[in-house]
């Protein structure tokens, strides 16, 4: 499996050293790093760690003998956050730069957690304290079993200092500053580095895989896992009402006769699944329809009764044809968009594909009484 560190980190580069010190240390192993930066930030970086090759960086891999090619880490790993223009911003300074901020920290979570075979450390150690935040909720989103979110505690005096990088193998004396702003020196084998684990809450499983495709911000992931139960569809066939989200409809008996004739062929469906999609089990033609005029019709005898049939003209709901059969369809759609809105409409209409009238495509539970 491939360990991959993505870290934020402000003007002190030296926590991206002191956290693989820290992960080496406990025997973790990092093969890439990964830093969510600023404008100024990169610069300290390359100036501090990387300095072509010659930076803290590569003096911490020389010192415990760590190949350089054993951990991918370079100027193509370092993503600064940019503005809509894809100018890089300086400093973490307002809202905007936050939620720029915000989407850099949830598309590289999305990016790293993507594979299954990769276990991702976040590192919340450098940067602004929002940058913490925000890389927080990018692992809450997206973080799996496998992936950590780490803090690394330094000793204060050495944390604030601009020359601590790492402890070195041989400890040295460095000048530090104490709280009154006096320099003095202290031996780097007082600098104890410690990898903090910190708990997380994961809502990666409870996320549909539509939501899993490409990266999303976290409001529209929450929403998706706020759900409302599922709504019921209930055709009545005593009272002649369709309810739906508890609003009621009120159809005529030979509306309803047709309507509630596709609702049990729904209800009835042999294949058991969450939603239709492209499912076309219970998908039936027009000259079929015509051959379950037995079946109509003794459904608009119930709703309709006892009304004697003969009192029916010819080529209403005991005698469909193609003509009438189109008007009762239109009409019952015209009902169900009155009653319960356009939006609605996709789920509850007799709709067709070419000659075919499905029921129902997208309803989950109807229930026909």
């Amino acid at each position: 499996m491939k360990n991959i560190l993505l870290a934020v980190t402000g003007l002190s580069p030296q926590v991206i050293t002191e956290t693989l010190y820290a992960l080496h240390q406990t025997d973790r192993r990092v093969d890439a790093i990964h830093v969510i930066t600023t404008r100024d930030g990169k610069e300290k970086i390359y100036t501090g760690l990387l300095a072509g090759g010659k930076g803290r960086y590569y003096r911490y891999l020389e010192e415990y003998s760590i190949l350089p090619e054993s951990i991918d880490f370079g100027s193509a790993n370092i993503h600064v956050v940019t503005d809509e223009h894809g100018i890089e911003a300086g400093d973490i300074e307002n809202e905007l730069h936050n939620e720029r901020l915000l989407k850099k920290c949830m598309e590289l979570a999305f990016l790293f957690t993507k594979d299954p075979e990769t276990a991702v450390f976040f590192s919340l150690a450098g940067g602004r304290k929002t940058m913490s935040s925000c890389l927080t909720i990018a692992a809450q989103m997206y973080g799996r079993p496998q992936d950590r979110l780490y803090h690394v505690l330094v000793p204060p005096e050495f944390e604030s200092s601009r020359e601590f990088y790492y402890p070195p193998k041989e400890s040295a004396a460095i000048k530090l500053i104490d709280q009154k702003g006096e320099p003095f020196f202290k031996e780097t084998r007082f600098a104890k580095i410690n990898l903090i684990p910190i708990p997380f809450f994961s809502v990666r499983n409870m996320l549909s895989d539509d939501f899993l495709k490409e990266p999303k911000d976290p409001a529209t992931l929450m929403l998706s896992i706020i759900r409302e139960e599922k709504s019921g569809l209930t055709v009545n066939l005593k009272t002649c009402k369709v309810i739906y989200k508890t609003i009621e409809l009120d159809l005529m008996p030979a509306r309803m006769a047709l309507y509630a004739f596709f609702i049990m062929r729904k209800k009835n469906c042999s294949k058991q699944v969450e939603s239709c999609g492209n499912c076309t089990e219970c998908f039936i033609d027009v000259q079929t329809v015509f051959k379950k005029q037995d079946e109509i019709t003794e459904i608009y005898k119930n709703v309709s009764r006892g009304r004697p049939l003969n009192e029916m003209k010819d080529g209403g709901i005991i005698g469909l044809d193609n003509e009438n059969f189109r008007t009762y369809k239109s009409r019952i759609k015209e009902n169900l968009r009155d009653r319960f809105v356009a939006y609605a409409l996709e789920s509850l209409e007799i709709a067709s594909v070419g000659s075919r009238p499905y029921p129902l495509r997208h309803q989950d539970g109807q229930k026909c009484n």
